[in-house]
Formats: C-alpha cells, sequence, structure tokens
C-alpha cells in the first residue's frame, strides 16, 4: 500500500485529505494520560491543519499523516508537495501552518515571517544521482565528475573525467542529458551544495533552491518529474531522492565521499553521514559530504518549520500532537518503511522535546529567533 502510494506520487503531487485551501478550524481538550516520551502530554484533538513544501519528504509525510489522522478521528492533515521554497513562502504568507523544507530560511528572507520560526527534523535520506544509459550497470562518480557532467564541461558519457572514476568499464560516447528540478528545491540546494563542496573549480554555478542551470538542460518539476525524465532518455542523468527513484526502478551511481570511498546511496550511509553530521542549537544540521568512511555524501536532512506562536488553541494542539507523533517511536518506525532513514534517538528527543515551546498566543508578538541558519 505504501509502495503503490509512493508510485502515485510520479505523477502527481501529494495532496492528503481535502483540498489545502480549506479553512483551518479545530477544537480539543486536554487528557492527563502520557504520551510515549515524558517531554510530551496527550491531548484528544481535532480540525484541520494545512502544511506545503518538500517533494523530498512527501512519501514519508503521506505515510504519517494517514496513520496519525486514522488514530485520530476527526482530524485532518493537508500537505501539498510543490518544492521546499513554495512551503517557505506559503509559511510566510499564512496559506499554511508548517512548511515542509529540506533547507533553512535565508537571512535575508526572515523579516517576512510573522513570528519567530522552530525547526522540527523528522527523518533524512539519500539524493540518488540516477542514470539511464544502456549497457552501463554500474557507474562510479566523484565530486568532480559530477561538477562537470551537471555544469555540462562534460557532454559524453565517455569523457576523460569519468573514465577516471571507471577503470575497465566501457563507457558509450552516448551524449550526456542533465536533468534538473525546475521548482524552488532544496533537493537542488542541498545537491548543489555536495557539487560546491566536492567539485572544485569545475563547480562554478553555486548552490541554492535554485541556480542558473546551462540552457541545455532538462528540467523536471519536483522529485518525481526529474525521476520520469531520468527514465525516459538513453543519456539522462539527474539528482532524485531515494524514495523517488526506488519507487521508479532507476540505476544510482556510487558516489566518492569525503574518505576517498564510492559509496551506493543507502539508508545506511545516509544514517551514517547525519551521524557524523553537527547539530546547532536550533536542531539544524548539515550532513553534506559529511566524514566517514561509509558516509553518503549527498544526503538531505529535511524539516517541518513552525511558528513558535499560533493564535489558535486548537491549531496549537493538533499540530503539536502531529509533531509529537512524527517524533515518536510510531512516527519514526515509518521512516524506513517508506524508504527514508530515521533519526539518530538523541536527536529525535531534542526534537520531541522542542515541541513544548510551540504556544498560544500572537504570532506577531515574537521576534524571528535569531539562531536560524541561512540556506546552505
Amino acid at each position: 500500500m505504501m509502495r503503490s502510494a509512493r508510485i502515485m506520487r510520479l505523477t502527481a503531487p501529494v495532496l492528503v485529505a481535502s483540498a489545502l485551501a480549506a479553512a483551518c478550524s479545530s477544537s480539543s481538550k486536554s487528557s492527563s494520560s502520557s504520551s510515549a516520551s515524558s517531554t510530551a502530554t496527550t491531548v484528544k484533538v481535532s480540525g484541520t491543519l494545512n502544511g506545503s513544501g518538500s517533494t523530498f519528504q512527501a512519501a514519508y509525510n503521506q505515510q504519517v499523516i494517514s496513520d496519525f489522522t486514522a488514530a485520530n478521528p476527526g482530524t485532518t492533515i493537508n500537505y501539498q508537495a510543490k518544492g521546499s521554497g513554495g512551503g517557505q513562502t506559503d509559511l510566510q504568507n499564512g496559506v499554511v501552518q508548517f512548511a515542509g523544507s529540506d533547507v533553512t530560511v535565508p537571512s535575508a528572507d526572515l523579516p517576512k515571517y510573522k513570528g519567530s520560526l522552530l525547526y522540527f527534523p523528522t527523518v533524512a535520506g539519500p539524493i540518488t544521482v540516477s542514470y539511464n544509459l544502456s549497457g552501463v550497470k554500474t557507474l562510479q562518480l566523484s565530486g568532480t565528475s559530477l561538477a562537470k557532467i551537471f555544469s555540462r564541461t562534460a557532454k559524453t558519457w565517455n569523457d576523460a573525467s569519468i573514465a577516471a572514476d571507471n577503470p575497465g568499464v566501457t563507457l558509450p560516447s552516448t551524449a550526456i542529458t542533465v536533468v534538473h528540478r525546475s521548482d524552488s528545491s532544496g533537493t537542488t540546494a542541498n545537491f548543489t551544495s555536495y557539487l560546491k563542496a566536492a567539485g572544485g573549480s569545475d563547480w562554478t554555478i553555486g548552490s541554492g533552491k535554485t541556480v542558473p542551470w546551462p540552457t541545455d538542460t532538462t528540467a523536471g518539476n519536483g522529485n518525481a518529474g526529474v525521476a520520469q525524465s531520468v527514465k525516459g532518455k538513453d543519456g539522462a542523468i539527474g539528482y532524485v531522492d531515494y524514495s523517488d527513484a526506488k519507487a521508479a526502478g532507476l540505476t544510482f551511481a556510487k558516489i566518492k565521499n569525503q574518505s576517498g570511498s564510492y559509496v551506493e546511496a543507502t539508508l545506511d550511509g545516509a544514517s551514517q553521514a547525519v551521524a557524523n553530521a553537527t547539530v546547532k542549537p536550533n536542531l539544524t544540521y548539515d550532513p553534506i559530504n559529511a566524514p566517514g568512511a561509509s558516509s553518503y555524501p549527498i544526503t538531505s536532512p529535511t524539516y517541518i518549520i513552525t511558528y513558535t506562536a499560533y493564535s489558535d488553541a486548537g491549531t496549537t494542539d493538533l499540530l503539536k500532537a502531529f509533531l509529537s507523533y512524527m517524533l515518536g517511536p510510531k512516527g519514526q518506525a515509518t521512516a524506513q518503511q517508506t524508504d527514508f532513514a530515521a533519526l539518530p534517538s538523541d536527536l529525535a528527543s531534542k526534537a520531541l522535546a522542542q515541541v513544548s515551546q510551540i504556544t498560544v498566543g500572537s504570532p506577531t508578538s515574537s521576534s524571528v529567533a535569531s539562531s536560524t541558519t541561512s540556506t546552505p
């Protein structure tokens, strides 16, 4: 059932329950029963929450939302997968109560928000370098080779830089078709952050949710759109989250990590990268090109971004209950089932404890949190 849901995302964005424009209305009453963690309490909740953003985390969100709403009759949670940039903009504009994002908010954008922000890490996962090349079942790529491929200085698969990564492999002279995201994307930000870190002087395009891709490249909407374009063209290569890449049946390359090893895109490799990353006081972290012999170097974090205060008590209780479920044992157990890596237990505990910081109050009563980091 979960795998079929992921396949559906290849042709349509995720939208759980009713339309995103549904009004948010909820009521709640406190209960004395304890949750799995001593840091959170259980409340009986009802009503509607709206969220939007990251396509990377969409498969996980979809399953957790389905499980949470089934366990809490009278609740509806909508999540529209439209890219991290779209989710951040929707949160600014009050269209949603939470944003899914694989990157932090740029410092220059903080004044656009209506109050302080909190970051809740939820899961992590590899960003695969997926390719479609007849006759080539295994492929190794270094940061330098990837930088040349995606900047279009390497235009055929038998380019010398790619051949150097693959001794003994016969590479065809097939033209390379580069596929990238068309939308404002956290996956793009993290992938280009890796190219900036590992590509050296061969990467000159920079990093961010959008970058000035060469004009002879192909754009796809969302991770699923990139997956479709790669699958449909011999010679194509693109960056796709692990969940979507598996759902599409794509082949992905081994990537050279900071330790010099070519490693496969796996959940274990992503977990190692997260474990070796430094977590900041606001619970954000950067696992890109993390140290460790088995760390997968293009590992993406992903977050739910919320305000610290909401004017409606029902909204506050429902959001806190949903986050507590997502960060608790049941929500984290869903990670691997949907092709994501769960958080390390200490980070999940810190994120769960942070849920109590969401309070009832005026969204504009607090200044924007100064600890918020800028987009990598």
